[in-house]
């Protein structure tokens, strides 16, 4: 049951409101000041309030403002006798949810009182889910490296540089875009993210620049594409690095210009949007085999990011650990589980090559897979950094570098593939790349699983 409070110096006027309102199923309090309706506000459960503007003492515009200024989400209807324009747009600017002018009318009060406690309870419901998405999304960490992150977060987030984020698979570096966004002043805009890996090179211009109807075969009607859906928020270009050459050259000239063309389009449309790019690659590298432009590298790279890999920040696991535990209990309905102290100096010391994104796979299993009220890492398979015999057969093969680094790919594709038991869709995104890209890859190396088909394979 909602509670109302009324606040009105007249007797009569409280007791006609507590008989419409009763009569619709509310619990009424009352106040026959504005002292005395504070005191309430501060020591009862209220959902709403009615409110004179014509009191002794303190009126109820003061009043107003100081429940605003405590509880800026509680909905207040002002009523008055002696209402004006002028009146009705302070109440207004102060935050005031409506003014009902006296003799009040029994539907419009019953519709005003209605409608403020629906908008209060979206405003809850929003102000939640924004609570649910931010922990979704927040930076987890004490270590120096992940404080020195997000220090340089927080000097860079108010500005509109540019900014490159590099770091291994799985390290957070959607975490760290998502944050500059949220503190930025585009924090209101859109929010876009475009996996360059994940589009078919053929695509990629189209699903950036959008393209209009006609324009290629299939392209049946108009697309707009991210750059125009980013307009005056955050674009952010994870895995910048597989970025098509062609695809790359328009990107600069949007960069530069600040206007877009659609493909097949002959108009340039003005689009402000900042842009965060995102690489687990060594571009400088891929700029000396001519696979990256180096005048789009550094427009990308005004201010650069790396985020530390999980080894060199394990004193963080414990946190990680502990947030994702009740993550997977809150979200599964389960019963919160402890991780013993043995447990956890185990996790500490495991090698991660998934990093972050790893751990929180491994944490989900062990969670769900545990009996009992804790965890127990027995049930993790072991580390394929502890595989002594497999890493010194690499090394006595021999070679050229090259065909270490192909046979080291192979051994740990083929290890990922036993672990998700050939499973291709957990595997590649174990492996956080592409089935495609994971099918041409098995078979460049020979790669089948012994006596049968692979699970997951279409």
């Amino acid at each position: 049951m909602k509670t109302i409070l009324v606040v009105d110096d007249e007797k009569s006027i409280r007791d006609s409101i507590k008989m419409i309102l009763e009569y619709e199923g509310y619990a009424i309090q009352f106040a026959e000041n504005g002292q005395q309706a504070l005191q309430k506000l501060g020591a009862e459960i209220v959902d709403a309030v009615l409110l004179d503007v014509k009191m002794a003492g303190m009126d109820g515009l003061e009043v107003l403002q100081k429940v605003k200024e405590k509880k800026s989400e509680m909905p207040v209807i002002m009523i008055s006798g002696h209402g004006t324009i002028e009146t009705a747009v302070e109440a207004t600017k102060l935050g005031a949810f409506d003014f009902l002018s006296k003799p009040l009318d029994r539907d419009k009060l019953i519709i005003t009182v209605r409608n403020a406690l629906q908008q209060a309870r979206l405003v809850d419901e929003n102000r939640k889910l924004q609570e649910s998405v931010e922990g979704k999304w927040q930076i987890l960490g004490e270590s120096r490296k992940i404080r020195d992150v997000l220090s340089m977060i927080e000097r860079v987030a108010p500005t509109d540089a540019r900014v490159l984020i590099t770091g291994e698979n799985g390290t957070g570096k959607e975490l760290v875009a998502r944050a500059i966004h949220r503190f930025s002043k585009r924090s209101a805009k859109p929010f876009v993210e475009v996996n360059c890996a994940a589009i078919p090179a053929e695509l990629i211009e189209s699903e950036l620049f959008g393209h209009e109807k006609g324009s290629f075969t299939g392209a049946t009607a108009q697309r707009i594409g991210k750059f125009e859906q980013a307009d005056g928020g955050t674009l952010f270009l994870d895995e910048i690095g597989d970025m098509s050459p062609s695809a790359q050259a328009k990107v600069l000239r949007a960069l530069e210009e600040a206007r877009i063309e659609r493909v097949g389009g002959t108009k340039l449309i003005p689009v402000d949007v900042r842009v965060i790019a995102a690489t687990n690659k060594n571009i400088e590298a891929s700029i000396r085999n001519g696979e990256f432009r180096d005048d789009l590298y550094h427009r990308l790279k005004v201010i650069p990011i790396a985020v530390p890999p999980l080894r060199e920040r394990r004193e963080d696991v414990p946190i990680l650990v502990k947030a994702f535990v009740d993550d997977v209990c809150g979200r599964n309905g389960m019963a919160t589980k402890t991780v013993p102290e043995e447990t956890m100096k185990y996790l500490e010391q495991r090698e991660w090559p998934g990093n972050i994104r790893e751990l929180r796979n491994a944490i989900e299993r062990l969670v769900i897979l545990s009996p009992g009220t804790t965890v127990d890492a027995s049930l993790l398979e072991p580390s394929t950094a502890s595989v002594g015999v497999e890493t010194g057969d690499l090394l006595a093969s021999g070679g050229t570098f090259q065909e270490f680094k192909e046979r080291s790919e192979a051994a740990f594709i083929k290890r990922q593939l036993d672990r998700h038991r050939w499973n291709i869709s957990k595997t590649a995104e174990a492996l956080d790349i592409q089935r495609s890209h994971l099918y041409t890859k098995m078979k460049r190396y020979g790669l089948m699983k012994e006596g049968g088909e692979e699970e997951g394979m279409e």
